[in-house]
């Protein structure tokens, strides 16, 4: 493939497209506005350590595995991945009453007849199969499809025989009524339904085709040495093996439109870079509002705040830790659910909030013994996506952070006193990602059309198309992944049908434009 592509911000999704597209020939720049690579998955530094600042779960690894191919390349070549035993530990009000889920499922089935009893276990087995049978659904029509607006196309792509599976999909059954009808015990559907937080939605508000989440976490969760950002360096290697150039610290302040279509970039610093296709690694609000100028700007629908996704509190701590025994990935509860997704759905941050850490020290051999010290930790709390229009004060932030600390210390886990941590507010994330409120995962996916409604690949605007986590298939590392492998496909076949048809002339004397095909939305 031929031709000139502009890729503005080296997230996972953009860095993806980047290395496929500079794998088939094309001429490609990467353009980031911070002096990284990776988007969210960056490094933050707290008290002399590096801390990973963005996303810490790393499953779907086929996902990374295709692309690597598709470049040539192995990505153990690039990254040491070793898979965890334990997927990640619950914990409620009771330090020595923890929930492991393990990579094996009979040993996630034994520690849940342990925690809960024998007819818990049952129910597990039984949403363990729901999921599993909803994932083998969509795996391949819509997670590796190309986007619908509608399910038509994809119930078109399944084909009619099938359309008993789609259906057993519960679209139009909310996530927190199906866990209810596996689990009685409520701290087991409190545990499942935060498998609606991956992608920044409301467990009593998202469809129960979520519960496909927890398959593909049971598939397999992997620890990667340095983190996800050494993931996005990686792809950051390859593309630029592949002949991409990656330039950092470059922003964009403009898409270029020329003859109505997409003609390239001018930077912050007035450089003008040409090129046939610009691809935006972003959130599309920020193509939306005009961020890029207002040609881009009408290119794609806007996402209204209310339907934003979660935000996050996050903390990057250096601290020494007491009490309850960590594994890399941890959950401790709240004790009333519905009493935090009302705080959030109300605009406020959680009177007592479910806490999430990752101990970033603590690898993948559940049987080694812990750090000595301190030890890296990123800890998240969800919070309303308000980033543009509330002011988090100093009072606000301690408030958060003693809010924070109270939940792990009812739940056995002692924080070291003070805490040496940075926070990362919505505003904050407003600030690095404009447009969005601090929405970290685009638009949120409460009711069943909402996961069609998230952007494609293709914008209105000809020669601009769109990647990112915020863009179909959904949020998180391997969505990202896939959504830049769809853009790239996207552009490959849209270059490729502009070549076949040229603008012919009618004998009227009009001129017809090359067609186009799949949705914009």
């Amino acid at each position: 493939m031929n031709g000139r592509v502009v890729v503005i911000g080296a997230g996972i999704g953009g860095l993806t497209s980047a290395a496929l597209l500079a794998a088939r020939g094309a001429d490609v720049t990467v353009l980031e506005k911070e002096a990284w690579v990776g988007g969210k998955a960056r490094r933050v530094e707290v008290d002399g350590a590096m801390i990973d600042g963005g996303p810490t779960v790393f499953t779907y690894r086929r996902v990374f595995d295709e692309v690597f191919a598709a470049c040539g390349a192995r990505l153990e070549d690039h990254v040491t991945v070793r898979k965890a035993e334990v997927l990640a530990r619950h914990w409620w009000d009771d330090a020595s009453a923890h929930l492991d889920l393990n990579a094996d499922h009979e040993a996630s089935l034994e520690a849940v007849a342990r925690f809960a009893g024998a007819d818990a276990a049952r129910g597990y087995d039984a949403f363990a199969a729901e999921a599993a049978r909803i994932f083998a659904v969509l795996e391949d029509p819509f997670l590796h499809g190309d986007k619908a607006s509608t399910p038509l196309p994809m119930m078109w792509r399944m084909g009619l025989a099938k359309l008993p599976e789609m259906l057993a999909m519960r679209p139009f059954d909310r996530m927190w009524s199906a866990l209810g009808k596996h689990f009685a015990d409520p701290r087991l559907q409190q545990l499942f339904g935060r498998y609606a937080t991956y992608c920044g939605s409301s467990p009593y508000k998202a469809p129960a085709t979520l519960m496909l989440i927890a398959h593909l976490e049971a598939r397999g969760v992997w620890l990667i040495e340095g983190g996800i950002h050494a993931l996005a360096a990686a792809l950051s290697t390859l593309a630029t093996r592949q002949g991409a150039r990656v330039r950092t610290n470059t922003a964009v302040a403009e898409v270029l439109v020329a003859n109505g279509r997409a003609s390239g970039v001018r930077l912050a610093s007035g450089e003008v870079i040409p090129a046939d296709t610009v691809i935006c690694n972003g959130d599309p609000s920020a193509l939306a509002t005009g961020r890029f100028g207002a040609a881009a700007g009408r290119a794609v629908p806007a996402i209204p705040p209310s339907k934003r996704s979660l935000s996050a509190l996050v903390w990057y701590a250096h601290a020494e830790t007491h009490g309850a025994p960590l594994t890399h990935h941890n959950v401790f509860f709240s004790r009333n659910y519905a009493a935090e997704f009302a705080d959030i759905a109300a605009g406020r941050t959680p009177a007592e909030p479910t806490v999430y850490v990752c101990a970033i020290d603590r690898g993948a051999d559940t049987h080694a013994p812990p750090p000595q010290g301190r030890e890296r930790l990123q800890i998240i709390v969800n919070a309303p996506a308000d980033g543009d229009v509330h002011v988090y004060t100093p009072e606000e932030r301690d408030r958060c952070t003693r809010a924070m600390i109270a939940t792990l210390k009812r739940c056995g886990l002692q924080l070291e006193d003070p805490l040496p941590h940075r926070l990362m507010t919505p505003q904050d994330w407003e600030h690095l990602f404009p447009a969005t409120g601090g929405a970290l995962y685009g638009r949120a996916s409460h009711g069943w059309a909402a996961s069609f409604q998230r952007q494609g690949p293709r914008t209105r605007l000809p020669g601009l198309y769109c990647t990112g986590g915020a863009t179909h298939p959904a949020a998180g590392v391997p969505m990202a992944a896939l959504s830049g492998q769809l853009a790239a496909r996207t552009i490959a076949k849209d270059r490729a049908s502009t070549r076949r048809s040229r603008p012919a002339a009618t004998p009227g004397g009009t001129s017809m434009p090359s067609p186009t095909t799949g949705s914009t939305g």
